[in-house]
């Protein structure tokens, strides 16, 4: 029977072409070569080299007044420079570069490096940890080759791309392959977190922000990471689609130095099979709201706790990640329009949400203690939906985020990004209860604080 079948198939694939009675007339007919799209992507993509400096952790007893003479000589930290490689795109004439913020983010100096081996200092326009991104500027370039970008949207399972890169950095690789998956989501995978394009075509070590095209020689997406066990490729790579990277590209000629994503204002999580039926619903689809801050846009609009968002922009949505994602690329200043399943409602209901900047309320009220304490030193600011985005901090915190521990509370053990809850008998609420509190003073000390959801204590005696 199997070779029945194989036979079939056969005369299927061979009847058409007897019937034309004809060979093959063109090159193109013979065989066929990503070459031509190959000649026009490569001389857009650059390699990266960075690198810069870095202080090894100095001895524990530094600071201290009493051990630091005895330690004087004792593990003294010496500079070293730390040199990485990755890839780019260059997406303007003028030479604006896009590539990743793990590439990139940190360095001191940044060296780009042309296909027809130009080369070019850089600086970093605008960089932004969680999505990992960022934009170059070249200096003094001009008349570059340079990238359109495609709708990564209208991409889909199956498309033919190509990864172009420098793996290794054995110099400029080109692989193919196909877009094996789309909204790859929930993932923390690279330095970025949130919404990926799946791709089979090779990727490796040096291939980060290279550019993923498409058969017409259009930017899909920034290459960024893969999953491995072994650091090489296995087939499952990720890019960061065009769409957001079109919103930094435009927020890095507005000047922005900050990338700013629209405010939600709200948690949710996806529906799965078991929520599903507990909400009547036919399948398991969109993101229910578990809550909504009160200035929440969504709040606005209409929508509750407890109603079901199905769709941004005309497109599903099946996790919060995906939702940021929706919402990242469509820009601050502009209307969505969002699909959303109401509570008992039979039908999905509609309604226009306004992306806006979140709002810096109550004020950041930055403060640093001065005064010789304990806490001297420490940086705190009150947290408002801005903080909390800016921090990638969970929705809904309140209270007052440290930014800077200080010597003896660095020591201590508190970390940038800690939220106070109490020092000594004092709840902790906004930055002039820590004032006060940084004032009363005393011989023994008590913070608590809150650093991944988990509370933690700390106990000084001066």
């Amino acid at each position: 029977m199997p070779r029945l079948a194989t036979l079939l198939c056969l005369l299927l694939i061979a009847g058409p072409l007897a019937a034309e009675n004809r060979l093959p007339e063109s090159r193109a007919e013979i065989q066929l070569s990503f070459s031509p799209v190959v000649r026009e992507a490569a001389p857009a993509v650059v390699n990266v080299f960075t690198s810069r400096v870095v202080a090894d952790r100095p001895t524990p007893f530094a600071a201290d007044p009493f051990f630091s003479d005895l330690f004087r000589n004792f593990g003294r930290a010496q500079p070293r420079v730390e040199n990485a490689l990755g890839s780019g795109v260059i997406v303007s004439p003028d030479g604006m570069v896009v590539s990743n913020y793990h590439v990139v983010g940190r360095a001191d100096q940044i060296r780009v490096v042309l296909a027809d081996r130009r080369e070019f200092e850089a600086e970093v326009l605008l960089a932004d940890e969680e999505s990992d991104l960022a934009v170059l500027r070249l200096e003094g370039a001009h008349d570059l080759p340079s990238l359109p970008l495609r709708d990564s949207d209208e991409i889909e399972v199956g498309d033919l791309v190509l990864a172009i890169g420098n793996p290794f950095g054995i110099g400029q690789t080109v692989s193919s392959g196909i877009v094996s998956g789309l909204a790859r989501s929930g993932l923390s995978i690279g330095g970025g977190r949130g919404y990926f394009i799946q791709t089979d075509a090779a990727i490796n070590p040096g291939n980060s922000g290279g550019a993923l095209v498409d058969m017409a020689g259009r930017l899909v997406g920034i290459n960024t990471a893969i999953l491995s066990r072994s650091g090489g490729s296995n087939g499952i790579g990720f890019a960061i689609p065009a769409n957001l990277v079109s919103r930094f590209i435009e927020q890095a000629e507005a000047g922005a130095r900050r990338f700013q994503r629209p405010w939600a204002g709200l948690s949710g999580q996806p529906v799965d099979a078991a929520l599903a039926e507990a909400l009547g619903m036919d399948s398991p689809r969109g993101v229910v709201l578990n809550a909504l801050h009160p200035e929440s846009p969504f709040r606005a609009a209409g929508l509750g706790v407890g109603d079901v968002v199905l769709a941004l922009g005309g497109d599903p949505v099946n996790t919060p990640q995906e939702m940021l994602f929706r919402l990242s690329a469509e820009g601050i200043g502009r209307q969505i329009e969002v699909s959303y399943r109401h509570r008992g409602a039979a039908r999905p209901q509609t309604a226009s949400v306004d992306l806006v900047a979140p709002p810096e309320t109550p004020p950041r009220d930055p403060l640093t203690i001065r005064r010789q304490s304990v806490l001297s030193g420490l940086s705190v600011v009150n947290l408002n939906p801005a903080v909390v985005q800016e921090n990638a901090l969970p929705a809904g915190l309140s209270g007052v985020l440290v930014t800077d521990p200080g010597a003896i509370g660095g020591r201590g053990g508190l970390a940038p990004g800690d939220i106070l809850l109490q020092i000594n008998d004092r709840e902790i609420r906004s930055t002039a209860d820590v004032a006060a509190a940084a004032r009363k003073g005393g011989r023994r000390w008590y913070v608590e604080y809150l650093r991944n959801g988990r509370r933690g204590v700390l106990r000084f005696r001066v």
